[in-house]
């Protein structure tokens, strides 16, 4: 059975919506600091950071992409933007965007370590709500 966790925008947030350009330039964004962090250490630690490659299917109507593992502790995770309807208390309606990040079967313990560095990444950038796949919710946008 699949896994999935979001980062869900709320009024709170720096962005209501969050295209799937967006989140492919924070993953290029993750990778340029994490190669900073590797020259100040001396060592090659974007490699070990991200160590995938963004792929896009054609049948994914920009609405989703994955990440290919490029070693074999690594295999897929998969990523898309979406949105909702929200209920407010007073009874009113409003459009949540959200980032949906999901772990095939396929995935191993290596993917949902990074998938959740990656969700934990977004949420601290939005400052959105991370919705976790253990069901727990970190809340990332200032009350």
């Amino acid at each position: 059975m699949s896994r999935t966790a979001y980062i869900k925008l709320v009024p709170a947030s720096n962005k209501q919506e969050v295209t799937i350009d967006d989140l492919r330039d924070y993953l290029n964004y993750y990778q340029e600091i994490t190669s900073k962090t590797g020259e100040q250490l001396g060592w090659n630690y974007e490699n070990s950071a991200f160590p995938y490659e963004i792929k896009e299917r054609e049948d994914s109507n920009h609405e989703w992409f994955y990440l290919k593992g490029t070693s074999d502790r690594y295999n897929f995770i998969l990523l898309g933007v979406g949105s909702e309807e929200i209920k407010e208390e007073d009874g009113s309606a409003r459009k949540q965007n959200f980032i949906q990040v999901a772990l095939p079967e396929s995935a191993n313990f290596g993917d949902k370590n990074k998938a959740v560095e990656f969700i934990k990444f977004l949420g601290r950038k939005l400052n959105g709500e991370v919705h976790l796949f253990n069901g727990r919710i970190m809340y990332y946008d200032k009350k």
